[in-house]
């Protein structure tokens, strides 16, 4: 069916076809599968059930829109955002771009988002039992110059509704928002979220986005300051600034972070890398190039207890999450795993 509608999508502009996804998604003209039920993709993390590890990243549902729908097409978990507190329209267009003779796109969004409001609005109105968990992932406005205040101000709103929340400050489409990883100010932002949290009646899981542009003293910096604040998890990784040799699309020298195939290598590097500077102690998601089960595996062995994706679903359409689902299952078959959380980190050891 994809096959057949991808060549219209293609034609047209890239944020003009993802409006059109999430309107069908709403409407019920794309059929959701729903999700496969094997044990050997089951897993509970953070007090949450997961029925498989593939998950939809953060940036296709910003608003909360279609949280269920999106379930419903096989996804184990779904993340909405990035969401600021205040509702901004992000970049000028075009901000979005199709590298589709790499399998990749190009984004410099900046956080276009309704706002943490509009966003608790919707979230309030989903039924309390779904079939996987829904993250949060929260970002600050472009002109705040207080960042931990922005992020500290969301966890009232927003923390109740969420499943997870997600701490980014590795988009590279905000000026400034990456030197958040830096030790001194991580470590006080994840303090004050911290503190905002444990404020809730209910204590969702904190997790950090980071991204694959990272020198080893920064990775070690990270892993060190998720260890000494106590953080449920880490996603590794963000888009990246930097374009591989090898990318040959005439769009590749637009600016902002490039996702898709050619993010692969690179962003499951920092993720083996967090995993071995944490000593496994933590859970990861891997997130970056998936398309395929062989790459949710990859990502699975070194060391991300789950993945995500997203560009794969604007090359392969919306039954990629079930295809990789079911090869997930043969891969775990094959090595004679019994449970995905058999092979994480297998890679180390």
């Amino acid at each position: 069916m994809y096959g057949l509608l991808r060549p219209f999508m293609f034609w047209l502009d890239p944020e003009r076809a993802h409006g059109i996804s999430l309107w069908a998604l709403k409407h019920g003209i794309v059929p959701g599968p729903g999700s496969i039920h094997d044990p050997a993709l089951y897993q509970s993390l953070w007090g949450l059930e997961f029925l498989n590890p593939v998950g939809l990243a953060a940036g296709f549902d910003k608003d909360a829109q279609v949280p269920l729908k999106a379930l419903n097409l096989g996804f184990g978990f779904v993340e909405l955002g990035s969401i600021t507190p205040q509702p901004q329209p992000g970049n000028p267009r075009p901000r979005l771009f199709r590298l589709a003779s790499d399998d990749a796109a190009i984004n410099r969004n900046g956080f276009n988002s309704s706002g943490m409001q509009s966003v608790a609005e919707n979230l309030a109105k989903l039924p309390k039992k779904r079939t996987g968990p829904i993250g949060v992932n929260l970002g600050k406005n472009k002109e705040t110059q207080d960042a931990v205040s922005d992020y500290v101000s969301s966890i009232p709103v927003l923390g109740p509704l969420a499943d997870y929340l997600v701490v980014n400050v590795s988009s590279p489409n905000t000026p400034g928002l990456r030197t958040l990883q830096g030790k001194q100010p991580l470590t006080l932002l994840l303090r004050g979220v911290r503190e905002a949290i444990a404020q809730l009646d209910r204590h969702p899981p904190l997790l950090l986005k980071v991204a694959p542009d990272l020198t080893e003293d920064d990775k070690r910096d990270i892993a060190e300051v998720a260890l000494d604040e106590s953080l449920d998890g880490i996603i590794a990784t963000n888009t990246t600034i930097a374009r591989p040799d090898g990318l040959i699309d005439s769009q590749r020298t637009e600016t902002g972070g490039l996702s898709g195939k050619p993010l692969m290598a690179p962003s499951t590097m920092v993720l083996a890398d967090l995993y071995r500077l944490t000593e496994g102690r933590i859970p990861l998601i891997g997130v970056g190039g998936v398309a395929s089960a062989e790459d949710a595996y990859a990502k699975i062995r070194a060391g991300a207890s789950l993945v995500q994706l997203y560009t794969a679903m604007v090359y392969e359409g919306p039954h990629v999450v079930i295809n990789i689902n079911r090869g997930l299952v043969e891969c775990l078959n094959r090595d004679g795993y019994t449970n995905v959380t058999d092979a994480v980190g297998a890679e180390h050891r």
